[in-house]
């Protein structure tokens, strides 16, 4: 195998280990995949389990005796002349049963929620991912376009210092801005490591992950707006939160097993039938048994007490939750406006002078026309600024995704 040949099959491995991929097919992927996600649904199928189990009734006790020594007849074991048997079945009181099927029911419903939670919390790091990715890859892009030319610029310079036609001072403050870019494509690097890690982990695909988002598609991502204030948003975020509504829920939860609870107060019934072959008063004389506890105490009033506590418990962290909600959605949206403005006062034509003029200056650097001091000032403050324009609309976009997550609806038109 020829060097050529080599070299088409690692830019071919290469090419086929990684996967461009919209948002919404890393969704698919996620919710296919996902092993938190999938392992989080047995809790659910585990519930089912608890309701079925908590419709099934005690099973009927038989029992029977036979004579062990005939002290008459001084045989043993006397089985001809003297046995008996009983069946009994417990017979549950005070609706113990049907509210232990529904304290299993509102624990089902409780998993249903925590479930949805996840799903919103793990959606929310999928979107977060994907856009830290997609911003870094632009960073990325745009730092290799700089250092391609700085490389070269230093290279030439270093040829010129070499021979004395330019100061080791020139060449030194060239190099300066070199090892600065090299530091962001160092750190930039290691950030696309990290977010193409936690991508793979949260859609169990084991590629490489190249975000296929239009500059379009990212501009009508950053220019949506949300469908009210943030009263408005306050108010959907209570009616949707899964998160708020498990709290909710769980104080009606709590009551079912208070319920539950005071119901084991009342005593049951043990209902049964017996047959004597000779030891009763009559020869094959059959009996109908009854028992019951007598109530004399209240045998499960400790259980009641903690269980009424836990309502009140549980009443007081739900309204924790909702103004711990309330205030979440408020600093989010202020957060999501104050950044929106702030990328709203860069206009377009902005963002175009500032590339008319990183080429503009360029050109005039390789003219002559500016001095290196003027040309590497510029350079350094276009690098940062650049970094920072990819960060402001990265930030937005956070911060919608976090408005989202709390909302848990379409938010944004």
């Amino acid at each position: 195998m020829n060097k050529f040949a080599g070299l088409l099959i690692v830019i071919s491995s290469f090419m086929t280990a990684q996967q461009q991929m919209t948002l919404l097919d890393c969704e698919e992927s996620f919710q296919k995949n996902n092993l938190q996600l999938l392992a989080e649904q047995y809790n659910i199928n585990m519930a089912d389990a608890d309701i079925l189990q908590a419709k099934i009734w005690e099973l009927p006790q038989l029992s029977g005796q036979i004579n062990a020594y005939n002290p008459q007849d001084r045989k043993v074991f006397d089985i001809g002349h003297a046995k008996g048997a009983q069946i009994t079945q417990l017979i549950y009181m005070g609706g113990k049963k049907k509210n232990e099927i529904a304290f299993a029911k509102s624990n089902k419903e409780l998993a249903e929620l925590q479930f949805s939670q996840l799903l919103v919390d793990l959606k929310t790091q999928l979107h977060t991912m994907y856009y830290n990715l997609y911003y870094e890859k632009l960073k990325l892009e745009n730092t290799n376009k700089q250092l391609g030319y700085m490389n070269d610029l230093l290279a030439a310079y270093k040829v010129q210092s070499a021979k004395g036609n330019v100061s080791l001072k020139d060449e030194v403050r060239l190099q300066s801005l070199v090892i600065q870019l090299n530091n962001d494509k160092t750190d930039i690097n290691k950030n696309i490591l990290e977010f193409e890690q936690n991508l793979k982990i949260l859609t169990g695909i084991t590629d490489e992950i190249e975000p296929r988002l239009s500059e379009s598609e990212a501009k009508d991502i950053l220019t949506a707006q949300p469908f009210g204030d943030e009263t408005e948003l306050q108010k959907k975020a209570l009616e949707n939160n899964a998160d708020y509504q498990y709290n909710l829920k769980l104080i009606d939860n709590s009551k079912l097993y208070a319920q539950w609870q005071k119901s084991l107060n009342v005593p049951d019934l043990n209902l049964g039938a017996g047959w004597d072959q000779n030891g009763g008063t009559f020869k094959n004389e059959v009996n109908l048994m009854i028992g019951i506890p007598l109530p004399l105490w209240k045998s499960n009033k400790g259980n009641v007490d903690k269980a009424n506590f836990a309502v009140q418990q549980n009443q007081k962290n739900a309204d924790f939750h909702k103004l711990n909600l309330e205030t979440k959605v408020q600093a989010a949206y202020k957060t999501w406006k104050s950044q929106y403005d702030q990328l709203a006062e860069i206009k377009l034509e902005d963002l175009n002078n500032m590339e008319l003029v990183y080429n503009g200056m360029l050109s005039n650097f390789k003219k002559g026309n500016i001095s290196l001091i003027e040309f590497t000032d510029f350079m350094d403050s276009y690098r940062e600024t650049a970094l920072q324009i990819y960060n402001m609309k990265n930030n937005i976009m956070q911060s919608a995704e976090q408005l989202n997550q709390l909302v848990q609806m379409k938010i944004f038109y």
